[in-house]
């Protein structure tokens, strides 16, 4: 190589570097409000009994403040790039602020479906204009490595912040929190975050799709929460489920004739992100789940405070933390499957060990090796994400990352449903046998439990089944032999 040659090379790389400072300036900013989201799950869940007992829910109802955020969130796939991002945030942090005004139960569920409205604008916006700064390969790996690091960093804040706030100053501070935060990035949003819209690209929606898909998630979750109440095999749980069957029959009718479908079909002719939307579907079913099962059992059973719930909870997050940058690691230079297999093992037997907790558990002989089991999700999440975007085009990656976050959210909010239900009707059951109180929750936990963790043991197969490493092998090397998108000025 010449001294001109070399000159050259380091003219490129100076002129590269602004532009790489300019990514990670924007990068930070976006992790921010993502950051924030995943703060509110995390510190809602602690709080969440509290919540119960100062508004007077119906225990059967409590699902609903976890539920009304996830459907929402699934159900509206409303993507795009830095003003739907502004717009989501917007409506996130005011929606937060109505929460922590709530008087009544009702008023809360609302709110909170509000704000899950907000994050479903807001998460997948963001994580659209990351996909199109950073090249696909090693370096949009390593920035998705660090958005699950800050995802589980933000879980284990909130945790610790909500159990801190909602005993010493209330639980209405778990929604003030946002409203600082949401501020201060809206006011920065546009001076650092890049518009990436595609030259010429007009945006079309499909509210349509976006109602019969709430609609059907909705009657879906309410009929089998109130099934155990209302039975079975009652006209209403039979009308509920053929209106919520008729609803998602018609969203399937619609998106294959919307002129800019919601969710178009033809993404899932890409084996993996078909396969790694599954897993993000059993994966939400399974650990949110487990994460609000948990929380109840910890509460109700143990009597433990929200503070020492959130403490408790950390074992998880330290183990996601420590294996967040291996499993980075592992997926650009080994093989996605096996670590998203892995991932799915770890979770499930972590909570299939839960189902041995008893009525007088203590935290390390009964908690501590769940919990720190079900931590590997960080073997889950990182690959999903990148399997579900591996060979994903530019005008495709919102529709693709939203989807993915749909897929979580869609299986949380069913799995918790799900395991709502179970846990309520067998605890029904053990009362009217005669068994103490503390020992018929168990009992309901425990089979909840095991429901949830065969959710998580059957992603296994279907990863093996649909996963393809070619496909993500193939987008990598082709990513490897292009320059990093230049971001747009923003206007």
């Amino acid at each position: 190589m010449t001294a001109l040659d070399r000159r050259d090379d380091v003219s490129r790389e100076d002129a590269a570097a602004p532009g790489q400072v300019r990514r990670w300036r924007a990068f930070s900013l976006l992790a921010v409000a993502y950051f924030m989201t995943v703060v509110d799950l995390t510190i809602t869940n602690v709080a969440l009994p509290t919540m119960g007992r100062k508004l007077h829910f119906p225990q059967s109802d409590l699902q609903w403040v976890v539920t009304a955020y996830a459907l929402t969130f699934g159900g509206f796939l409303l993507l795009g790039r830095r003003r739907l991002f502004m717009a989501g945030l917007a409506v996130f942090t005011a929606a937060s602020l109505a929460c922590a005004l709530a008087t009544s139960d009702t008023f809360l569920i609302i709110m909170r479906g509000i704000q899950g409205l907000g994050a479903a604008v807001l998460v997948p916006a963001a994580l659209s204009i990351v996909m199109n700064m950073f090249s696909e390969g090693a370096e949009r790996n390593k920035a998705l490595g660090a958005w699950g690091a800050i995802g589980a960093t933000g879980a284990t804040i909130g945790l610790l912040a909500g159990g801190t706030l909602t005993r010493y100053a209330g639980w209405q501070y778990i929604f003030y929190l946002n409203v600082p935060i949401g501020a201060a990035v809206l006011l920065l949003a546009r001076l650092v975050v890049p518009e990436s819209r595609l030259a010429g690209a007009r945006r079309r929606y499909d509210p349509l799709g976006a109602i019969t898909v709430t609609g059907a998630l909705v009657l879906l979750v309410y009929a089998i929460s109130q099934a155990p109440t209302v039975g079975w095999t009652a006209i209403r749980t039979l009308a509920l489920l053929a209106a919520a069957a008729a609803l998602l029959a018609g969203f399937l009718v619609i998106e294959t004739r919307a002129e800019a479908p919601l969710l178009p079909l033809r993404l899932f002719r890409l084996k993996t992100l078909a396969g790694s939307n599954a897993v993000g579907f059993l994966l939400g079913a399974s650990f949110f789940s487990f994460f609000f099962t948990g929380t109840l059992y910890m509460q109700q059973v143990l009597g433990y405070s929200a503070l020492k719930t959130g403490i408790a909870w950390l074992a998880t997050s330290v183990t996601f933390l420590a294996l967040a940058g291996p499993a980075q690691m592992l997926v650009t230079r080994a093989s996605a499957k096996l670590v998203m297999a892995a991932g799915m093992i770890f979770v499930g037997s972590g909570i299939l060990w839960a189902t041995q907790v008893p009525v007088h558990g203590h935290y390390w002989a009964n908690l501590a090796g769940p919990l720190f089991l079900a931590g590997g999700t960080a073997f889950a999440f990182i690959p999903v994400t990148i399997g579900a975007l591996a060979g994903v085009t530019d005008r495709d990656a919102g529709t693709a990352s939203g989807l993915l976050n749909t897929s979580q959210q869609i299986g949380g909010a069913i799995g918790v449903a799900v395991a709502s239900t179970i846990a309520a009707t067998h605890t029904r059951v053990l009362l009217g046998e005669g068994h103490a109180a503390a020992a018929a929750l168990t009992g309901g936990f425990q089979w909840a439990f095991w429901v949830t963790g065969l959710t998580g043991l059957a992603a296994v197969p279907v990863t093996f089944l649909l996963i393809r490493r070619t496909e993500i092998a193939t987008a990598v090397a082709t990513a490897r032999q292009q320059k990093p998108p230049v971001p747009a000025p923003a206007d």
